[in-house]
């Protein structure tokens, strides 16, 4: 019997730990629900791993960058020139819009970002409405 309590009490001790180093940090949730957004809704990042630019990009996402659609052009040449890509780092969104260059706040360009995303769905959303009437 105190061996089944011994390992009861090591299982919830162990889960209780697990909880606890993996607890979310919510700015971290916010910028993983960001960049997932963001490759959701297509934007995509090409760059350089060479690019001391696109490094200060990527950090700025930190682990979240795992969710950004990227592209590294040294070894998609073609994909770059048919994007149009003129230098390091460039963002393009769905709309057609570049960001060129790093941007060095870019949560200043979060409400514009968020704000082309919801526009297109309001859009999309729209169209299905006047298809299906």
């Amino acid at each position: 019997m105190k061996t089944y309590i011994a390992i009861f009490a090591l299982v919830i001790g162990g889960a209780f730990l697990v909880g606890f180093l993996n607890r979310s940090n919510p700015e971290t949730s916010s910028l993983d629900t960001f960049a997932q957004c963001l490759t959701e809704k297509g934007a995509v990042m090409y760059g350089a791993e060479w690019c001391p630019h696109c490094q200060n990009e990527k950090k700025a996402f930190g682990d979240s960058f795992r969710f950004i659609s990227y592209v590294e052009c040294p070894e998609n040449p073609e994909r770059c020139l048919t994007a149009g890509i003129n230098g390091y780092p460039t963002w393009i969104f769905p709309d057609g819009r570049k960001f060129e260059g790093e941007q060095v706040n870019m949560t200043d360009e979060i409400d514009g970002i968020y704000e082309t995303i919801e526009q297109g769905i309001r859009e999309k959303e729209l169209h299905m409405m006047v298809s299906e009437g």
